[in-house]
């Protein structure tokens, strides 16, 4: 077999989420994603234990100075009611609960890292208004049945008192530690049984309008078809792969010299916050634009590893997505609709660049690097270009 011909044959390699199936993303590796170019500064790295009240955090909940980023809980890790319930009852029980993990923001709030679906559950049932939730009703309790179906309001002021008053401990990295070395560290950290995706990450510690604008254009009706509903938001995964969109809308491939591919999103977050309303807008429609693209000229393997001899649909890649939609939406709509009113060419020629194994490097291994962001990006562009001289 040619090496095409094994590559089709291959069993794709997908990303997983903490239930174990399947995102609908192919796995890629990013050059030194998340990796280091350079030591951090240990003198600058501050790591301050913190002990602290249920009560307190309470206030700091209602001051706006705790983030909890609700819809940074895995949708498929949300505690039921029962593990909820479960969790008042250990506190009502006295048994002291895992440290909670938090960043310590500019304005001295607080960004909860490893600990959130905890806070949450126990913000729902003492204070529901805080976080614009129902309020929690016991049920399921293993040792203290005699409150199922009790709120917080129900229970006896002592016991009232035990949870107001209950201990935590936050480990709290200190602001002024470098950003990049706060994700470095809670990478580290095994949350939940699972180590945070570098995406989860960048949502709990970059606050933000850009926190919203991923998440309306993960969930817009553009995106869904475009990658046909097969991404699993579990991890975020489908965030990042707007996020690599707008990333390289805002810094065009060809300014893109970093050898970090972390740092790249990270900066493309910040850089989104700071946008106009205007400027949003503008990214919005070029994203819009992008998916619809897509679809006409790709069809249904939109994003998609194409081979000649291929029999298998191929997962969604995340570089294939950030290549295809970029260049895409640079260009006008007639070269759109000529690309489209040649539909077996253009997916002929895609299939001629999947044999070229530069490209074919470009989107499966070290897709971070400058110079493979720089091929695979031009390759694509060379592509289109060749069609539309046809």
């Amino acid at each position: 077999m040619t090496q095409d011909e094994n590559r089709a044959a291959a069993e794709p390699r997908v990303e997983f989420d903490d239930s174990g199936r399947s995102t609908g993303i192919e796995l890629t590796e990013d050059a030194n994603h998340g990796g280091r170019t350079e030591p951090f500064d240990p003198n600058r790295i501050e790591v301050q234990p913190r002990n602290t009240t249920i009560s307190l955090l309470l206030q700091r909940l209602q001051r706006g100075a705790l983030d909890l980023a609700p819809d940074f809980q895995r949708r498929a890790g949300i505690w039921s009611k029962t593990n909820q319930s479960r969790l008042i009852e250990s506190i009502l029980l006295r048994i002291a609960l895992p440290t909670i993990y938090a960043a310590e923001n500019d304005d001295e709030s607080w960004a909860v890292i490893d600990g959130v679906q905890r806070l949450t559950a126990i913000t729902r049932f003492v204070d529901p208004a805080a976080i614009d939730a129902e309020p929690l009703r016991l049920s399921h309790m293993e040792y203290l049945a005699e409150y199922d179906g009790c709120t917080f309001e129900d229970l006896p002021g002592r016991l009232q008192t035990r949870i107001l008053e209950t201990e935590l401990v936050i480990l709290l990295i200190r602001r002024g530690t470098p950003e990049a070395a706060k994700f470095n560290i809670f990478a580290r950290i095994n949350t939940s049984g699972l180590p945070l995706s570098r995406q989860e990450l960048r949502h709990a510690l970059i606050p933000g309008q850009a926190r919203d604008l991923l998440a309306e254009l993960a969930d817009s009706f553009d995106f869904l078809a475009a990658t046909a509903n097969s991404v699993s938001p579990d991890r975020m995964a489908e965030r990042e792969m707007c996020l690599r969109f707008l990333a390289f809308r805002l810094t065009p491939p060809d300014h893109y010299v970093t050898q970090n591919f972390d740092d790249f999103l990270r900066a493309a977050m910040h850089l989104i916050n700071g946008l106009s309303e205007q400027e949003l807008d503008s990214l919005r429609g070029a994203f819009r634009y992008a998916m619809r693209a897509s679809r006409l000229v790709f069809g249904p393997d939109a994003f998609r590893k194409q081979f000649k001899n291929g029999k298998r649909r191929f997962p969604v890649n995340k570089a294939l997505f950030e290549v295809q939609a970029v260049t895409l939406s640079r260009l006008s709509p007639a070269e759109i609709n000529a690309l489209s009113a040649q539909p077996d060419v253009v997916s002929s020629k895609f299939m001629e660049l999947m044999d070229d194994p530069a490209f074919y490097d470009s989107i499966s291994s070290g897709t971070g690097a400058a110079a493979t962001v720089g091929y695979r990006f031009q390759s694509l562009k060379d592509l289109f270009q060749k069609v539309l001289d046809a």
